[in-house]
């Protein structure tokens, strides 16, 4: 069972992830800004992270650069809405390793991860 760290400023979409996740992933932390996000990554190693693109302090792409410049091997999928084509380029840059767009189903989220961690 991969551990997973749920970064979104949405309360629902932090809810709605792990909904979707908690069946078969244990959730080590669900945080709402990307300052957040780089901290609990730094003290717990999830195996995964969902990171919203847009959020508070923070971003979504300098919490993502900064995870991937201490722990190259972090893996982090982006959650973003459509129309945020350009921000996706830029998350891709900084090391997101897959994306799902916003809103999202079970089966779309299910295959990002396997995507993105090799399942």
């Amino acid at each position: 069972m991969s551990e997973v760290l749920i970064a979104d400023d949405s309360e629902f979409m932090r809810n709605l992830l792990r909904e979707i996740l908690e069946e078969d992933h244990r959730i080590v932390g669900e945080v709402e800004n990307g300052v957040e996000a780089v901290e609990v990554y730094k003290e717990q190693r999830p195996d995964l992270v969902m990171m919203d693109i847009v959020m508070p302090i923070r971003d979504g792409i300098e919490a993502t650069d900064e995870i991937k410049n201490g722990d190259p091997e972090a893996t982090v999928i982006m959650c973003t809405s459509v129309g945020q084509e350009e921000k996706m380029k830029e998350a891709v840059k900084a090391g997101a390793d897959g994306y799902i767009t916003k809103p999202f189903q079970k089966p779309s989220v299910i295959e990002a991860i396997e995507d993105a961690v090799g399942a």
